[in-house]
């Protein structure tokens, strides 16, 4: 759903398609996986120190957005669930929505009713609302006037779920069946109302908001019990849009410099696979993820729903971004022929979102970055002796003293960097693609199933019938064919 009063409508020079953005990205992850609010604390430092790769309107108080992705912070929720009456389970066996709301008392509660009684309907329980503190008269004028409210919901499962990534499932289908429930009200992009994250991992505090904003406005932030071993924060510079609390990065997976130039291609594709989609781990309940991407978001809003799919439906998160952004394989005699094979299928199945970009994503655990194949965004990264690593869209964005260096690097083109909390240590560009490409023999795949048409016979002599050449171009033009 789309907040009211953010963006105008189709008018004059402006249309909505033609939005692109040009950012600022960065994050801290500690390697080990250690959680602190430190590192909550050198995130959002990093994300003051790249305010000047966001911007402001006609109101310098009022940003194109800003925000940070952080690890659910236990502690803290707990703490404040408590007060609230009523007790979080152990990490992991909740899942917290952080949720954008209109201002008005009945389509509020319209919204939250479907957000119970879809919880209910896909065998989780409600533990809760809780309202997020905010301090409105930390941002402009303009930004106050289109603020809504913030208020998260906690839920559980069931103990019917047999791992994490089960729930997390379940959890998108509880947001994916909300957004249908709330279309079928008859009113869809008039209630403000919006899913900033929804997860048993994650957790997402964003708004349209100036990098130096963003923890005055959200007192949480500043809670010693705020905690976690992954910070993605963003400024955002909207370049030739518009910008609106809902538009602002990260995105439930991604934050993203740069621009998809193949976005209108990319979302028709996304259409076009909804009648063929099938999963095993989502069965009948695949309509209630229709429509897999937004018609009307951005393009890094529209990637972030295909890289949720392809997640949500098995794949891990570095199969689902090569899949998305594939290197530029076809004439690179260097690759590894495994490699190229998994390029190759996999372009049967998903066309690249191509632009130039600088990607980092995450899923909670894992967290990382990929260039676009031509390298027409930036990239730098610091690893320290205190196993941190730092990813930023250009130097200087932490004062690391020199000798707490290990070593530092530039993203190349088409090239991936992983961060794995869980086995705790980085996973490099070969190795992580190396794992992926040989998990299938996508080779033999290729060899077996991929015809070339340059190696079917020539037909019979005479078997080919001649078009009627008076009509040709009457009938291309019927059927859509242009010059």
């Amino acid at each position: 759903m789309i907040l009211r009063k953010q963006r105008p409508e189709k008018q004059g020079l402006y249309d909505p398609e033609m939005e692109h953005d040009a950012c600022g990205v960065g994050f801290v992850v500690d390697i080990k996986g250690r959680k602190s609010h430190e590192i909550v604390q050198q995130s959002l430092e990093l994300l003051i120190n790249l305010l000047h790769r966001g911007a402001c309107g006609c109101d310098p108080e009022t940003g194109d957005g800003a925000g940070i992705l952080l690890q659910i912070p236990h502690e803290f929720y707990k703490k404040a669930c408590s007060k609230l009456g009523f007790e979080l389970p152990d990490p992991g066996q909740y899942g917290v929505g952080m949720i954008f709301q209109s201002t008005v008392k009945a389509e509020r509660e319209l919204c939250e009713k479907a957000m119970e009684e879809s919880i209910a309907a896909h065998g989780l329980d409600l533990l809760g609302w809780r309202d997020v503190p905010v301090v409105p008269s930390a941002v402009g004028k303009v930004a106050r006037e289109a603020m809504p409210t913030f208020r998260q919901v906690f839920v559980k499962h069931r103990g019917d779920l047999t791992d994490q990534d089960a729930f997390e499932r379940r959890i998108y289908l509880v947001r994916k069946a909300v957004h249908q429930l709330i279309s079928e009200e008859r009113v869809p992009n008039q209630l403000s109302y919006y899913v900033a994250s929804f997860s048993s991992r994650t957790v997402i505090y964003k708004g349209m908001l100036i990098a130096d904003q963003i923890a005055p406005f959200y007192p949480d932030l500043k809670d010693p019990d705020v905690k976690s071993a992954i910070g993605l924060v963003h400024s955002r510079f909207s370049t030739n849009t518009f910008p609106s609390w809902e538009l602002a990065h990260p995105y439930r997976m991604i934050a993203h410099n740069g621009e998809i130039n193949t976005l209108r291609g990319n979302r028709n594709w996304m259409r076009a696979r909804e009648a063929t989609l099938q999963s095993p781990l989502f069965g009948d309940d695949i309509k209630k993820l229709f429509p897999l991407v937004t018609e009307t978001g951005s393009d890094t809003a529209t990637f972030d729903n295909a890289l949720e799919v392809l997640v949500m439906g098995g794949r891990s998160l570095p199969h689902a971004v090569m899949m998305m952004v594939p290197e530029a394989y076809t004439k690179d005699p260097t690759m590894t022929e495994e490699k190229r094979a998994f390029y190759e299928y996999h372009a049967c199945l998903m066309e690249p979102w191509d632009g130039p970009a600088a990607i980092s994503f995450t899923d909670g655990v894992q967290v990382g970055c990929i260039l676009d194949r031509n390298g027409l965004r930036p990239g730098r990264y610091w690893v320290t002796n205190d196993d941190r690593m730092i990813f930023a869209s250009e130097t200087g964005v932490l004062d690391i003293p020199v000798e707490n260096i290990r070593y530092k690097g530039k993203m190349k083109p088409g090239r991936m960097l992983l961060v794995d909390t869980a086995e705790q240590r980085i996973i490099d560009d070969e190795e992580i693609k190396h794992r992926v490409a040989s998990h299938k023999p996508y080779g033999e795949w290729v060899d077996k199933y991929i015809i070339d048409l340059d190696k079917l016979p020539e037909p019979p002599e005479g078997s080919v019938k001649q078009p009627d050449h008076d009509t040709l171009l009457r009938r291309q033009q019927a059927f859509g064919y242009t010059l």
